[in-house]
């Protein structure tokens, strides 16, 4: 059957036309022939083909052309569905009315042809003509009995993994449609919350409602089961990724509509269960006036566009038309990656938008300043930073130069190009922190917060003591941690789930706020449009998650159970191994109470301590003496004087400074 298949499958398109053509006259006939036998029976009737040869000859002759004209011959048998079966109805419904009208005017009382043999010749015409072709789709999808599992004698095991569907909507039907044609996965059945069609059979599938999903796994030996509920919010996701974590089954989703249509996804993509589900918290829609106010029609430049959260920024500020936008990245690969992403969404959406790749570093002040100038940019948004924290507490050098002297260099580049807008994207961790990468995100946001409060303010190591008239309105914007980003939890979870675990949790208690990244950019973008100058916005995060019961709903979810001492025979163990240099069990977003609502419910503003402008020009000078001469206690000492709530916890550990400790003197 199978070489037979093939060998049909490969005839060319006129070969396949000219079969079906030939095929379809016989099957005319037959109708023909048979709509006699109905009419007349067998032991009376005198062959038809004799006495009504004229009838033979002419039905396939109208039947024919008019089965072309609607497009019989156009439709692959493969993909054959409602829309040809209407044309085939159409088609031959009036090619029966035709060879009505003719037999009407031509026949005579020597060869009567019986009325009924019409209405015969059209039932069966629809029956032989659109069965054949249901019959050769389900050949050629090699899957037979797919329609018919719940028959007796007719199960059989593929050896294909078994998978039930939740949601037996129209996302849950393409689905099965789309597995049945891949021959990778064997759908076996529905869930579906609508109690109207428990236990009703769809698509061949029977639906099952949630209460029964043990039922389901025993009676159909399901292994997998896929989310087919792309419309459902995300707190309704939660409570069913909720319900079927006690099941051993492994959760995983087709994409949304809005991710096909954007071309972020293919139709054939199964994603595992996106942890925002988990989280259970839908994004609170956009106020396009705010998405807007510092994008539209203007110039922009993006720092650290080809990070997590720049390359998201990046994409959202292209939707809201720019006349530029401005991709400035030290990483060649980061910067070569989110450019050919923004041309094609460019090309595929025509927009009048130049997009402008520029290698850089946030430390090359000259650059920055002559970026701003040449280009006329009207808002910065400033994502370059080094935000692994204990990579930057092992290289203390590089994040305070990159953090806090790349703010710098950018924001006074900024001021001096006569920038109106300047956004810094911060973190939870500059909240009374106990690492250098939350100390010099905080200080790159007092930075801001005292160049704000100058009309025309000396800037830093200006030798020249020129004033500088200040028309930029600087605002920072601080969230927790994005799903998704470099160095993010959630990717290593995945992995050492696929290696067989075990996973590893720094700590039993250890919390963190999560956002989405899309989230995140937007509400940044938006905070980015409030404010006065010198406003630090912090966004609703939710409430903060237990990364340990994250990795026990990561394992239940992928169809396994967690190891421990209450359950010696589960599949994966989870494995402390204690905080790192310079990590927090808990983050927290405010250094004070002091906090005031916005226009935006998930924007708040927060007033927090700072520095003059003079006096923090001395700190900073200090500091960058400091790294200058590899004194890295000196460094956090100063860090502790100006960050406020900076409690460093252990030793120093950067490498230069325990290699210089190790050294004989």
């Amino acid at each position: 059957m199978d070489r037979i298949r093939s060998c049909l499958l490969s005839l060319s398109r006129r070969q396949k036309r000219v079969l079906q053509v030939v095929t379809d006259i016989v099957l005319v006939w037959l109708a023909l022939w048979l709509a006699f036998v109905v009419r007349l029976g067998l032991d009376d009737m005198i062959n038809p083909v004799t006495t009504h040869v004229w009838l033979f000859v002419f039905a396939p002759l109208v039947a024919i052309p008019l089965f072309i004209r609607f497009g019989m011959y156009r439709a692959v048998m493969r993909y054959f569905g409602n829309d040809a079966l209407i044309a085939i109805i159409k088609a031959v419904s009036l090619s029966a009315l035709i060879l009505a009208v003719v037999v009407y005017w031509y026949s005579n009382h020597d060869n009567v042809v019986p009325r009924s043999i019409i209405f015969n010749y059209w039932w069966l015409s629809l029956i032989m003509l659109g069965g054949l072709r249901l019959a050769m789709r389900q050949y050629f999808l090699g899957d037979w009995f797919a329609a018919a599992q719940h028959v007796p004698f007719t199960s059989r095991d593929d050896g294909l993994p078994r998978v039930a569907i939740y949601g037996a909507g129209a996302a849950g039907n393409q689905l099965v449609a789309a597995l049945r044609m891949g021959r990778l996965m064997r759908p076996v059945a529905f869930i579906d919350d609508d109690e109207s069609i428990s236990d009703r059979i769809i698509s061949g599938l029977q639906v099952f409602s949630p209460d029964k999903i043990q039922r389901m796994i025993d009676r159909t030996g399901a292994q997998e089961l896929l989310l087919a509920i792309p419309s459902s919010p995300r707190a309704r996701r939660r409570e069913i990724l909720g319900l079927l974590e006690g099941f051993p089954l492994h959760v995983r989703s087709v994409p949304g509509f809005m991710d096909l249509a954007s071309g972020r996804v293919k139709v054939d993509d199964i994603q595992e269960v996106d942890i925002a589900d988990l989280l259970g918290r839908d994004a609170v829609p956009a106020q396009a006036e705010l998405l807007e106010h510092c994008i539209k029609g203007q110039c922009v430049l993006v720092t650290g566009a080809g990070g997590s959260i720049g390359s998201e920024l990046c994409r959202q500020i292209l939707a809201q038309g720019p006349t530029t936008l401005l991709l400035f990245e030290h990483s060649e690969f980061n910067l070569y990656n989110i450019l050919s992403e923004l041309e094609q969404q460019v090309t595929r959406e025509s927009l009048s938008v130049k997009v402008l790749p520029i290698l850089g570093s946030v430390r090359n002040s000259q650059q920055l300043l002559d970026l701003m100038k040449t280009w006329h940019v009207d808002t910065v948004y400033h994502a370059a930073a080094y935000k692994h924290v204990p990579m930057v507490e092992h290289n203390i050098a590089e994040g305070v130069l990159n953090n806090v002297i790349g703010t710098l260099n950018t924001a006074q580049a900024a001021l001096q190009a006569g920038v109106a807008n300047f956004v810094l994207i911060s973190t939870d961790k500059a909240v009374r922190p106990t690492n250098v990468m939350g100390s010099t995100k905080r200080l790159a946001e007092m930075t801001l917060q005292a160049l704000s409060r100058e009309v025309a303010p000396v800037l830093f190591r200006d030798k020249s003591n020129v004033v500088r008239v200040n028309k930029t309105r600087f605002t920072m914007v601080r969230f927790g941690n994005v799903l998704g980003s470099s160095g993010s939890v959630i990717p290593l979870f995945h992995k050492q789930i696929q290696a067989g675990g075990p996973l590893t949790v720094t700590h039993p208690k250890i919390t963190r706020y999560f956002m989405t990244i899309p989230e995140a950019a937007q509400l940044v973008i938006q905070a980015g449009s409030m404010g006065q100058g010198g406003d630090v916005f912090v966004l609703d995060m939710g409430e903060p998650v237990r990364i340990v019961e994250l990795a026990e709903k990561m394992i239940h979810l992928s169809g396994f159970s967690v190891r421990s001492e209450k359950n010696l025979h589960g599949d994966i163990e989870i494995e402390f191994s204690g905080l790192r240099p310079g990590e927090k069990l808990y983050e927290e977003l405010l250094i004070g109470d002091n906090v005031v609502a916005t226009q935006h419910p998930m924007i708040m503003s927060a007033n927090e301590d700072l520095l003059s402008w003079d006096e923090l020009k001395q700190k900073l000078t200090q500091l960058l003496d400091a790294v200058d001469q590899d004194d890295y206690s000196r460094v956090r000492q100063l860090l502790r004087e100006t960050v406020s709530g900076y409690a460093p916890e252990g030793e120093i550990v950067d490498w230069i400074y325990l290699q210089h400790r190790a050294e004989p003197q």
